[in-house]
């Protein structure tokens, strides 16, 4: 069960992102670029807790360094997932600055992003048995976590 406690510690974690950022962006005091700003100091923020600290525990591990040997197909699909991790804090940060409230936008980003994921994950990881073998309660999940987003969104 350690894993539903890294869960929930992610939970906790994305759960007050939103508002952090839009905070931290309003607190730079810079309407016009404010959102740049704040963005840059997630760089910071994901380059100390994302690049500096797996580096001190492979090494600590004795595990390998050397980037050039690890398979492409995993540095690919890792190097794509951070692009895409850094182009929703983006997309959070504009939005922030289009006029979005983070209640709004982050019910939007949490109801509709394990929909997404559901979609993606099918086609990637289909289940055994196909789509067809995918059971009821899952499809009511995405209808609800929808109906849910709109709710908290109106």
């Amino acid at each position: 069960m350690t894993w539903l406690a890294f869960a929930f510690l992610t939970v906790f974690a994305w759960g007050v992102y939103g508002v952090m950022l839009h905070t931290g962006q309003m607190a730079i005091g810079d309407p016009e670029l404010g959102r740049y700003k704040a963005f840059l100091w997630v760089g910071i923020a994901y380059f100390l807790t994302a690049v500096v600290a797996p580096l001190v525990l492979i090494a600590a591990k004795g595990g390998d360094l050397r980037f050039w040997s690890y398979p492409v197909k995993g540095l690919s699909w890792s190097f794509v997932a951070g692009i895409m991790g850094a182009i929703g804090a983006f997309g959070v940060l504009l939005a922030f600055g289009a006029k979005g409230s983070p209640p709004v936008v982050m019910a939007i980003v949490f109801a509709g992003a394990p929909i997404i994921n559901a979609a993606v994950s099918l086609s990637l990881h289909p289940p055994k048995g196909g789509i067809s073998s995918v059971p009821f309660p899952f499809y009511l999940g995405i209808v609800l976590a929808a109906v849910g987003g709109c709710l908290v969104t109106f």
